[in-house]
């Protein structure tokens, strides 16, 4: 990052590129299993309202809202809501949430959503935004890279800047057509405690720090070495309020590496004929 100025829109010309693509990468297709969770961990229930932060084409607010919660997603990239079809969508910068405070019973920012890829330098401003949009007791889902998982397993090539907390990778990606372009990705990698005095910072309460991956979010804890150096993420809930850590997800192409073999940006292989739709 030494000499180059981050805007924290850098994800905006991959997602520009991959659209619906973006859909046919194998890590979205633990949506369903995500969502259940979080509907247990966060305690919805029908009728509830849930902001979702860095939505993308929608795949977790399709999820949430096949059990009645109502879902309003804002996303940055024009391209990924264009995809995202039926549903409550707003442009928006995660920095400035475009909302009134305490408009919503809970928050989420998944698979680096709008949190994690600002280059080190607002995430605080975004568990802040996200705190004081969920009502009084309500509840925030964030997942971010580990910081231990990076470190550990960086990939040739890449870069971690220890300073900042921020790897930076040349990802090349597919669009829709299979056509592959490359692009620089960086992404802030965090601590179990650095997400709890975020957390708190941001007036939150934190109820549960936990490893995971994609399509297998669970209960499994964070505090010791083999579990957060092997899991690229971690999820952290907080109640307003609350929080979630997860490990690190990529758009590479090639195989799925076994979690055994867990690299700092898992490779998720790319099905070309994979579905190019959000959900139902």
């Amino acid at each position: 990052m030494e000499g180059r100025t981050l805007t924290g829109r850098e994800f905006e010309a991959l997602a520009d590129h991959a659209r619906q693509a973006y859909l046919r990468y194998s890590f979205t297709r633990g949506t369903e299993q995500e969502v259940a969770f979080l509907v247990d961990a966060l305690e919805l229930r029908p009728g509830m309202r849930v902001l979702d932060v860095g939505c993308g084409p929608g795949r977790h607010a399709h999820a949430l809202a096949t059990f009645g919660v109502e879902v309003v997603g804002i996303d940055i990239s024009a391209a990924f809501l264009a995809v995202a079809g039926a549903g409550t969508w707003v442009r928006a910068d995660a920095r400035r949430l475009p909302f009134f405070p305490s408009c919503f019973d809970a928050a989420v920012s998944l698979c680096q959503g709008g949190f994690g890829l600002l280059g080190g330098q607002e995430d605080e401003g975004v568990l802040v935004q996200l705190a004081e949009s969920v009502k009084g007791g309500g509840r925030v889902a964030v997942s971010a890279f580990s910081a231990y998982f990076a470190v550990r397993h960086l990939e040739s090539g890449d870069t971690f800047d220890a300073g900042a907390g921020v790897n930076h990778e040349r990802a090349e990606v597919r669009d829709p057509d299979g056509q592959v372009a490359a692009f620089d990705l960086w992404t802030t990698c965090f601590t179990p405690r650095e997400l709890r005095l975020m957390a708190r910072a941001a007036g939150m309460r934190v109820t549960g720090l936990w490893s995971v991956r994609p399509g297998a979010y669970g209960r499994r804890p964070t505090w010791t070495t083999r579990s957060f150096c092997s899991r690229p993420r971690c999820r952290i809930f907080a109640t307003a309020k609350g929080l979630l850590l997860s490990p690190p997800t990529t758009l590479s192409g090639g195989g799925f590496c076994p979690e055994r073999r867990l690299r700092l940006h898992v490779r998720y292989d790319y099905d070309p004929r994979g579905p190019c739709i959000p959900g139902p």
